[in-house]
């Protein structure tokens, strides 16, 4: 059924509950797993255009997912890292086409009110435009 799924991390501790519950629907439906991070700091979204050396943030999320990868393979599954840089919804599409995912998974913490109206939501941008299933986790402590 879904054969690649693309995993939004944040590189958080979101990520702690969006990784167990997608990896335990990758092992059911044998799907292979891309772990994405859109690292969206000042250096991330101008690294191109400035010529710019890869910042503490590249470094960290780089190995961040590196480790990801690793744990994700230690449980038998097949699973690749790809850290974007710039806006997080338009990087998730693009990775998602890219590498031709059939499910985009992403943690769900609830709204921020002032920060979703300030900054727009990632899931909401995606979810609307994704030609795909969006896949939503819970991710807020109860």
């Amino acid at each position: 059924m879904y054969r690649k799924i693309l995993v939004a991390l944040e590189n958080g501790p979101a990520d702690e509950a969006l990784v167990p519950h997608v990896t335990e629907l990758a092992k059911r439906l044998g799907s292979e797993l891309l772990l994405l991070h859109v690292a969206d700091g000042f250096a991330a979204r101008n690294f191109d255009q400035l010529k710019l050396a890869e910042s503490e943030e590249i470094k960290s999320d780089r190995a961040y997912l590196h480790g990801l990868v690793e744990k994700v393979q230690g449980e038998g599954l097949t699973a690749a890292s790809f850290l974007a840089l710039g806006d997080p919804p338009r990087e998730i599409l693009k990775a998602a086409e890219a590498n031709r995912c059939d499910l985009i998974a992403m943690g769900s913490h609830g709204h921020r009110l002032l920060g979703d109206i300030i900054h727009g939501s990632t899931i909401h941008e995606v979810r609307h435009k994704a030609p795909i299933p969006v896949l939503l986790v819970c991710t807020k402590k109860k």
